[in-house]
């Protein structure tokens, strides 16, 4: 029988003025090289529950707080996706890391896809779920009004508004346990204390105030982007766009899930994340749709 993975060690980093920490959990036996999971709004270190544990199965896993994330300092919303990535690569070499593959999610899609482009030597493979350059015009608004009240402190709207964001596939859509998952993401959101809500806020404005994702140079490591079927916020068609502008990239959607896949297809994700890690093909997955290849990516060779 295999045994547990390594109780997971926390690390503390400080780069270019601010504090911050990583969680890092040993696999018993790693056959890949570490994957970093890089999270979304409010996500924090501990958050990864499932998708970690599948993931020890083959690689160690490092879990970040950034600055801007979980018990890291506040980062001032005028610092772009630049900062983050360079506080990841000075995180690797405290870690003493020299390659790792990336999991960005949402948010946390645009530091890992800064990072391939400006240190590409760091990075192996990456997996890209429910990304987009920037918001677009038609939320703007909604973000903007998420700011208000969680600055006014009416989380009971703020977590509505931000859920409906999250879970906003078309009314009658098949998404696995989406009662559950809204039960749990609004919980989650109703409860963010003052820290929190200063990131939060922090955070999107820098979302608004910057393009997070410049696609004029493209990343030269292999990149699987995907997100779920009906995902609203990062729609399949943003997230194929984007794999458009990319030298070795392919697009695949996880069927019954929209943007909060993680959480409603953890296992599923996980299984697409190390495939696509391990080279392993990842076409004709039965939670996934037909795999599309991109830039100078032959088609359905990973």
């Amino acid at each position: 029988m295999p045994r547990s993975p390594l109780a997971p060690t926390v690390h503390k980093h400080h780069w270019s003025g601010f504090d911050y920490c990583s969680r890092v959990t040993a696999a018993t036996a790693p056959r890949l090289d570490p994957v970093v999971l890089i999270g979304g709004a409010l996500h924090r270190k501990e958050d990864w529950g499932r998708i970690e544990r599948a993931v020890l199965a083959s690689a160690d896993v490092i879990a970040p707080d950034l600055p801007g994330w979980g018990e890291a300092d506040l980062l001032p919303a005028e610092y772009g996706a630049d900062a983050l990535a360079g506080a990841l690569v000075n995180l690797l070499d405290d870690l003493g890391v020299e390659r790792v593959n990336v999991f960005g999610g949402s948010y946390g899609t645009a530091i890992a896809y800064r990072t391939a482009q400006t240190h590409p030597d760091r990075i192996a493979r990456m997996v890209l779920a429910g990304t987009m350059t920037a918001i677009p015009a038609h939320w703007e608004a909604t973000f903007r009004e998420m700011i208000r009240l969680v600055s006014a402190g009416d989380l009971e709207r703020f977590a509505a508004l931000v859920v409906g964001a999250i879970s906003g596939g078309p009314a009658g859509a098949d998404i696995v346990a989406a009662a559950a998952v809204e039960r749990v993401l609004l919980r989650r959101f109703r409860t963010v204390g003052p820290d929190e809500a200063a990131k939060f806020t922090a955070n999107t404005r820098r979302l608004l105030a910057h393009t997070m994702i410049d696609t004029a140079a493209a990343p030269g490591v292999p990149i699987l982007f995907t997100t779920g079927e009906h995902d609203a916020l990062t729609p399949p068609d943003a997230c194929r766009g984007l794999a458009a502008t990319c030298r070795t990239a392919w697009f695949t959607a996880i069927t019954r899930a929209d943007h909060a896949v993680h959480l409603e297809r953890g296992a599923e994700l996980a299984d697409l994340m190390t495939r696509f890690f391990a080279g392993e093909p990842v076409d004709g997955l039965p939670y996934a749709t037909a795999l599309e290849a991109h830039g100078l990516a032959q088609p359905l060779k990973v």
